[in-house]
């Protein structure tokens, strides 16, 4: 699922309709939204390429026809309350600083940086940093990630296009640290972060020196 995909006002109410019930039919979400099949098969088939919907086939008793049924995913849960995550995420890492004191708040930013790497260095077979790199990009793009390098001067360009963590950042930009160290432990080499978005920038874009 793209972190960053949008969801329209009809498909919204298609997600609400079927959040929290038994998965349910087309002819049943044409009842309930009073709309086109051709609209509601439309909603649907947008929601489940966004990863909101999944779709399940009911194969029923004798020689009838198999019916599609709909149910909403978690990430579609998530969806319903992704402004409460702008509040409550921010909000955690204030009370990690002021109940733990600023050194156990920067040691939860490593142990969860630390933590991210170990995730992606899994999956990552290559030495070289370069090659480190193009792979920890592809993991990136898998999960939606819109990334973009270049290499300019011995040092490789990583232009991130959209940020899973936007609805994290709070007024210090923990997040971002968590991000830049989590990169630099994978690759194996320092990153600078030269622009970010919440700056103003088109996106963030960081520097990681190809070679020693």
């Amino acid at each position: 699922m793209n972190p960053d995909v949008t969801v329209s006002a009809a498909g919204m109410r298609v997600v609400k309709l079927l959040t929290g019930k038994p998965p349910q039919t087309i002819a049943e979400l044409i009842r309930d939204t009073g709309v086109t099949r051709t609209a509601v098969t439309g909603q649907l088939s947008e929601l489940v390429a966004a990863g909101f919907v999944e779709r399940d086939i009911e194969r029923l008793p004798g020689r009838g026809r198999p019916r599609h049924l709909y149910k909403t995913t978690d990430a579609a849960v998530r969806l319903l309350f992704a402004y409460r995550q702008r509040i409550l995420v921010p909000a955690i890492w204030q009370a990690i600083e002021e109940l733990g004191g600023r050194e156990m708040f920067e040691n939860v930013l490593e142990h969860v940086s630390r933590s991210l790497a170990d995730y992606y260095s899994r999956r990552i077979t290559a030495k070289q940093p370069k090659e480190r790199l193009r792979q920890l990009i592809g993991l990136l793009e898998e999960e939606g990630g819109l990334v973009e390098t270049h290499e300019s001067d011995n040092q490789l360009v990583l232009h991130k296009r959209n940020c899973p963590f936007i609805s994290m950042v709070d007024k210090n930009r923990s997040v971002c640290y968590v991000d830049q160290e989590m990169m630099s432990r994978v690759v194996g080499r320092p990153v600078r972060r030269t622009a970010c978005r919440h700056d103003g920038d088109p996106c963030c874009t960081f520097q990681i020196a190809s070679q020693e």
